[in-house]
């Protein structure tokens, strides 16, 4: 009995310690489990980080890695070496900071989406122990483009009105001087009646709301240590009442940058940069351009001064001239033709219209002065009455717009339905000339960029009257349009009587606030955002010089990669 006894006791003390240590390495295990996930998201957030330290950190990668599915990468090297880029048994992983090395990541680069849609996707894959978890992650441009409506100051272009630059560009939270009715000495603008926002904004400057409606979260830079980050007044500085922000009120969120200039996507159409850099050159157009999109996938294109359509070296020293830009030159069917040149919309791409260039060498030069001054097809007469592609009309006034239609500006002349995905950006002024629409609305998308004004094509005669018959009522622009150094606004809005409703389906983003109403001429506001600004963007649209990235989308799919760090298929 005693012998019997002592094996049932020995028996449950065996059971119990085996229990115990089985439990012991579950525990390690699932601890394990779990750390692994948390490498793997180390792993994005250090990704972001070097991504923020140099913005074109997307094109380092390893083509070897499955996920890549892109030759357009290259393996950092030097002090640049990034042990998270290793594949295979043999590779390197990147250490988790503070893990000691007990949690490590590796991760792969996928930017096949990046031109068309600003998306980079990376898979990462955490390691601790022998337990590895994987997750995708989707990295979007944040910026401007997230906010139907983003300004800078809140007041009107001094280019426009000659306010005093120095006095008055600087936000009002930063000591601009505050308008006294009737009388101000910086023309302040603010959100009146019949105004209404349906979508987010943000403004870096004060926001003055008098009876408008915000259908969307509002957000500002302007943080008072207390009271309202907004102010209850019209554009003279008087009190008013009856504003509505269905989403509550003004809340504080920290300045967005812009770019100081468009002149980064001019690259985009140079043919001697590295495929990693630009997988596919754009078209580049010289002076003058007028695209007409048309629903069937095409544009007819007019550039009269246009010689090269893609360009090497910076400053250009060399060019070519691709079919897909169409024939420069007065030839049937070219670009300095009547007709304009047709060929297919530039899917997934960028436009960039120059201001003729006159440096020796630039392929694109025409002389200042001289004989050959102007294209073949041009006269100083005709130059000096207008651009050479129809503007101005017979009898229009000019005035409203300093330098408007100069024959050699980069300015371009826009309307018509686009069917593809692109972005169309200017030197100078972008003229939309009537309505910009899209085939589908799921697919399509398009970005306009003008270093200077972006102007709502409004035209009125020096008599006074307007171009009614041309024009129609109301005009509709689906775009997300971005005035890098000026603004976005009516031409002539304060003449010409009313045009109707300016209905934007986008996101407009401006240094300065645009008018588009005075009194009873110009436009009623309707401005509606784009949702899929929240996860992607135009072609090629922001600038890398101002954008950062955020993860807006991410998953965890199965392990990429064993411990050892095989890949698992």
């Amino acid at each position: 009995m005693v012998i019997g006894t002592g094996m049932v006791m020995l028996i449950l003390v065996t059971s119990a310690l085996a229990f115990s240590v089985s439990g012991l390495v579950k525990a390690s295990s699932d601890q394990n489990w779990s750390a692994a996930s948390s490498a793997a998201y180390a792993g994005v957030e250090e990704y972001e980080s070097r991504l923020a330290n140099d913005n074109a950190y997307m094109i380092y990668g390893n083509t070897a890695a499955p996920f890549s599915n892109t030759s357009a990468l290259t393996l950092p090297t030097g002090p640049q070496t990034n042990p998270a880029f290793g594949v295979g048994a043999s590779g390197t992983w990147g250490a988790v900071e503070g893990s000691g090395g007990r949690a490590t990541y590796r991760y792969e680069v996928d930017t096949s989406k990046y031109s068309s849609s600003g998306i980079l996707r990376i898979r990462s894959t955490g390691r601790v122990g022998q337990a590895t978890r994987t997750i995708v992650a989707n990295l979007k441009q944040q910026g401007f483009i997230d906010f139907l409506y983003f300004t800078d100051y809140e007041i009107e272009d001094p280019d426009q009105n000659g306010d005093d630059v120095a006095t008055c560009v600087k936000y009002a939270w930063q000591g601009r001087p505050t308008p006294t009715p009737p009388t101000s000495a910086c023309s302040d603008i603010a959100f009146g009646n019949s105004d209404v926002i349906n979508g987010p904004m943000h403004s870096n400057d004060t926001i003055r709301a008098c009876d408008a409606t915000f259908n969307g979260i509002v957000t500002t830079a302007n943080n008072p240590p207390t009271g309202l980050r907004y102010l209850k007044q019209d554009s003279n500085g008087s009190s008013c009442s009856g504003q509505v922000f269905s989403k509550g009120n003004p809340t504080y969120s920290p300045k967005v940058g812009m770019p100081q200039t468009n002149s980064e996507m001019k690259s985009e159409t140079r043919s001697d940069l590295p495929i990693a850099v630009v997988a596919m050159p754009g078209c580049l157009y010289t002076g003058p351009t007028k695209i007409t999109l048309t629903s069937d996938g095409k544009m007819t294109v007019r550039s009269p001064w246009t010689k090269k359509t893609n360009v090497a070296g910076e400053p250009a020293i060399s060019g070519t001239t691709p079919a897909r830009c169409g024939t420069p030159g007065n030839v049937t069917n070219g670009l300095a033709s009547t007709t304009g040149a047709t060929v297919d919309v530039l899917d997934r791409n960028l436009i960039f219209v120059q201001n003729v260039p006159t440096a020796a060498g630039n392929p694109n030069t025409w002389p200042a002065s001289g004989a050959d001054m102007y294209p073949a097809s041009y006269t100083n007469a005709v130059c000096a009455a207008g651009n050479g592609i129809g503007y101005p009309m017979s009898g229009e006034y000019v005035a409203s717009v300093a330098g408007s239609y100069g024959c050699r500006n980069g300015d371009l002349f826009v309307s018509g339905a686009l069917s593809g995905a692109m972005t169309l950006a200017a030197e100078n002024y972008v003229y939309v000339t009537g309505d910009i629409t899209y085939v589908s609305a799921q697919d399509d998308i398009l970005g306009l960029v003008g270093q200077n004004a972006v102007w709502v094509w409004n035209p009125v005669k020096v008599s006074g009257g307007s171009y009614s018959t041309l024009l129609g009522n109301d005009r509709t622009i689906s775009a997300a349009i971005l005035s890098v150094a000026h603004t976005f606004q009516v031409q002539n809005y304060n003449r010409g009587g009313t045009q109707g409703t300016l209905t934007v389906k986008g996101a407009i983003s401006q240094k300065f606030r645009g008018i588009v109403r005075s009194g009873s001429n110009g436009y009623t506001k309707a401005y509606l955002y784009d949702d899929r600004f929240r996860y992607i963007a135009p072609p090629k649209f922001l600038s890398p010089v101002s954008t950062t990235y955020g993860v807006n989308v991410v998953v965890e799919v199965k392990p990429a990669f064993t411990a050892a760090g095989v890949p698992i298929p």
